[in-house]
């Protein structure tokens, strides 16, 4: 596939760094961004959701070779910091060795830097204030809107990359023409952004953790930032009498922080203005199927499978995906082909860490809250180390062995808490692990 150009709709995480990889390929990218060149704007405030970068999107960037000027923007965090009511806050750790932790990085930084890297590549032309507006035409072009001149155009669709995200007007375009078939699961909790400022010059909070606080019909979790201030941000249900339907004025706002957050209210001088300047952000997981129109258009990332943040793998399984399809440029020489054994390869994954991330959300708000779910905990941690190559916890194969897919980790997961749902039967709710037992259901089973 030498020399063709290829379109890709979309410059926000996973566009650019497939960019990169294509472009080292020989391949001549154009590269379309409705939103004006972020190295030149500013941010938009409230609607970050700070990212947490783990094993499957490092190595993407190292397949990229960026990972280095990634580095520096990077924060480790070793853990969850839980801030329970009445107890001082304690960390429950990721993993058991040094080199498992998950890293905070700002999203709006690693945009400007991927977009830089492939600015660098000659075989890169970035279009921005390009809006693809839809698909048009027989066969399917892109339906643009040049947002500077006004003008609008089509464009040749094939091939295009559609990396848009969650909101991809190129999959609203392929479902509108009857092309694929489009199924979304909102989540009925909403979430919203705040900003934890320093505290005389230094982080207000423990820098190398990621801040919780479970509340079990809701949470608040903050997220370190390279310039020693926290990306906080509030998950509530949308209705409800605890719900940001009931948060209508200032005083309802400052209660409920004030009863349920009150370390968190003390580090945030301006609570109320910044509540009421933050736009209130929806969640939801999108399947959709097929995610490639033929050898003309393919969704990759939150375009073709959009998931709730709770485990921090939106970004790393829109990498991960990037670094997929160009691991299998080299087996096709046509785009259909192509794009058939990609969606092939990863739907199953994609539809393992959506349902992963759901379960995980309860697992963040009130799981951890739960004495069964810590003593269970303490159990595969002491099971991995007596075991390191049969049992790996759930959380560990998602976040920091990215050879086990997404799929695997959840099938050897669902077995996993079988054999401590049996172990917890035989200790009757003691702290006792009957360590022949766990050994017997181990090798018979993973």
């Amino acid at each position: 596939m030498r020399g063709t150009t290829i379109n890709i709709v979309g410059a926000g995480l996973a566009g650019p760094l497939l960019a990169i990889l294509l472009a080292r390929r020989g391949l001549t990218v154009r590269l379309f961004e409705r939103r004006s060149d972020p190295r030149a704007a500013a941010p938009e405030a409230g609607r970050s959701i700070n990212l947490a970068l783990a094993a499957r999107g490092i190595r993407a960037l190292e397949r990229a070779g960026v990972m280095e000027r990634v580095r520096p923007l990077l924060i480790a965090m070793r853990g969850r910091m839980l801030h329970e009511v009445g107890r001082t806050p304690h960390l429950l750790p990721y993993g058991q060795r040094d080199e498992e932790v998950i890293f905070s990085v700002g999203r709006a930084a690693l945009n400007r830097l991927l977009i830089e890297e492939a600015a660098r590549l000659p075989g890169v032309a970035l279009g921005f204030d390009q809006a693809c507006e839809g698909i048009c035409g027989e066969p399917a072009a892109l339906a643009m809107h040049d947002r500077r001149t006004g003008r609008h155009y089509e464009l040749d669709a094939a091939p295009t990359i559609a990396a848009d995200g969650a909101g991809s007007a190129v999959r609203t375009g392929l479902a509108q023409r009857g092309a694929i078939r489009v199924r979304e699961e909102p989540l009925e909790h909403d979430y919203k952004e705040l900003a934890l400022p320093p505290r005389a010059g230094r982080p207000a909070l423990e820098p190398h953790a990621l801040h919780v606080w479970p509340r079990h019909g809701f949470m608040l979790i903050a997220l370190p930032n390279p310039d020693a201030t926290f990306t906080a941000t509030l998950f509530l249900p949308r209705t409800g009498p605890l719900s940001f339907a009931a948060l209508g004025d200032e005083s309802a706002v400052r209660a409920l922080f004030a009863r349920e957050f009150p370390d968190a209210e003390a580090l945030v001088p301006d609570l109320a203005e910044q509540f009421r300047a933050h736009p209130q952000g929806h969640l939801g997981t999108v399947h959709a199927s097929p995610w490639h129109l033929g050898d003309r258009v393919l969704l990759v990332g939150d375009a073709a499978h959009p998931i709730v943040p709770f485990h921090g793998q939106g970004m790393n399984a829109a990498f991960e995906d990037c670094a997929a399809l160009d691991a299998l440029i080299d087996r096709h020489e046509d785009w259909g082909a192509l794009f058939a054994e990609f969606e092939s390869a990863r739907c199953v994954n994609a539809a393992a860490i959506a349902r992963m991330a759901v379960e995980n959300y309860a697992e963040m708000r009130e799981r951890v809250l739960d004495p069964k779910f810590l003593r269970q905990q303490a159990w595969a941690r002491e099971l991995e180390g007596r075991f390191p190559n049969r049992f790996i916890p759930r959380y560990a194969m998602v976040m920091f062995h990215p050879e086990i897919p997404y799929a695997e980790a959840l099938r050897r997961g669902l077995v996993e808490q079988e054999i401590l749902d049996l172990l917890d039967q035989r200790a009757g709710g003691a702290a006792a692990l009957d360590h022949e037992l766990a050994r017997r259901l181990i090798e018979e089973r993973l």
